[in-house]
């Protein structure tokens, strides 16, 4: 009965702390609730006519909600790089950080299911993969392997994050026995979700473009680049905006590792295109496709070259040391990165692997108005959650928000 009324204390004091606050802050939110509502109007036009005002074919059936699927799992996997240190390694540099990295992945593992259920056309074909009712075909299916890996994280980084903050706000401290053994689980679990995603390309026989052994740990190092990156941005407009300051060591430090994470998926990149091109087969015209047009078709050029320039230039940034302790040019090499990161990782791996199609047929893809509306309302949402989970859980850190003994 006392937790009871603590958590509806909690929940009360949630409520008043994200409906108050500056006059930027209302802006923001006004903003983002604007984009959600007309993702939700481009989404209620694709729930009535179907998936056929998209830019989806027979031909391309997986386009911008799966790139952005497949981008965002890596951003989820990322707060492992500040829950490790911070629960297992006992780094207090990463301490102030580590609630904010979890908020971002709770966020990013919500966009990843909402892109799901938009790709899939609308949450009314989900009952075909509930056990009992539908056909889940675990454990056979990679897709069922899927599921089970982004809720488990999700209820992860949901479940940790709580209880440590449910003790803070009662002036308490946590216990280590209860969230270290969660804390280690999401450590490998981080790197399975990631894994499971990239075996569910690599066990499509049919397309060759994606059978690489270099698929999965080429994730895992995009997502460890991408990932903390935003982490950075976003930790440098929370200590700009709020009283919730982070220390200069601590950006420093995820900083390296986006540094070396970045080097790594530069050295894959390089390894891949000489597997591509030095000795080419029937099976390299989806890479010839993506990086060079095939028979006239080049829809993909831009965004790709596009995308490695500014990969090569953030990476060459981050790697000069005393460039990458400058600030406004740390920001700027991570926004650089994470764009070049959701491009090469989006239109850069989904859509070539349909190109050519089973029978040589070259079908390009350009996403849809409604595709971009709905996607745009998609990540609005993200921003929005982690908007009010990351105010919530400051005032907790910052001691403004604790339990009162009064009645409700």
């Amino acid at each position: 009965m006392k937790r009871f009324k603590i958590l509806k204390s909690l929940v009360i004091d949630s409520i008043r702390t994200t409906t108050h606050g500056s006059k930027k802050y209302h802006l923001w939110m006004a903003f983002l609730t604007f984009v959600m509502l007309i993702g939700m109007y481009c989404y209620s036009i694709q729930l009535k006519h179907g998936l056929s005002v998209t830019g989806m074919s027979d031909s391309v059936s997986w386009g911008l909600y799966i790139s952005n699927f497949t981008f965002l799992v890596g951003v989820a996997a990322a707060a492992v790089i500040l829950v490790m240190p911070t629960y297992i390694l006992k780094d207090i540099d990463f301490k102030q950080a580590v609630l904010i990295g979890e908020g971002i992945a709770v966020s990013a593992l919500i966009m990843c299911l909402a892109f799901v259920v938009a790709d899939m056309g609308g949450p009314s074909v989900l009952w075909h993969m509930i056990p009992g009712i539908g056909v889940f075909n675990f454990p056979n299916s990679m897709l069922a392997w899927d599921v089970i890996a982004l809720n488990g994280y999700l209820f992860i980084n949901i479940s940790i994050p709580f209880y440590i903050l449910f003790k803070l706000y009662q002036g308490k401290k946590p216990n280590p026995k209860v969230y270290i053994p969660g804390a280690l689980i999401s450590v490998f679990w981080a790197v399975g979700i990631h894994l499971v995603t990239a075996f569910l390309y690599q066990g499509l026989q049919a397309r060759p473009f994606w059978n690489n052994a270099l698929l999965g740990p080429r994730f895992l190092a995009s997502a460890f680049a991408a990932g903390p990156a935003l982490i950075i941005i976003v930790l440098a407009i929370i200590r700009t905006y709020t009283a919730f300051k982070i220390e200069d060591k601590t950006l420093k430090k995820i900083a390296l590792v986006v540094t070396v994470a970045a080097q790594i998926n530069l050295i894959m990149l390089v390894s891949e295109l000489f597997k591509e091109f030095y000795a080419p087969t029937h099976h390299s015209e989806s890479a010839y496709y993506l990086f060079f047009g095939l028979h006239g078709k080049t829809a993909l050029l831009p965004w790709i070259w596009s995308a490695i320039s500014m990969n090569v230039l953030a990476t060459i940034v981050l790697s000069i040391h005393k460039l990458r302790n400058n600030f406004k040019v740390l920001f700027f090499a991570c926004a650089l990165l994470f764009i070049a990161i959701w491009i090469e990782k989006g239109f850069g791996l989904i859509v070539p692997g349909f190109i050519p199609g089973s029978y040589g047929k070259i079908v390009e893809y350009t996403p849809t108005g409604i595709e971009i509306g709905v996607t745009l309302g998609i990540w609005a949402m993200g921003a929005f959650v982690f908007t009010i989970l990351a105010k919530t859980a400051i005032k907790i850190e910052t001691s403004e928000m604790r339990y009162k003994k009064l009645d409700y």
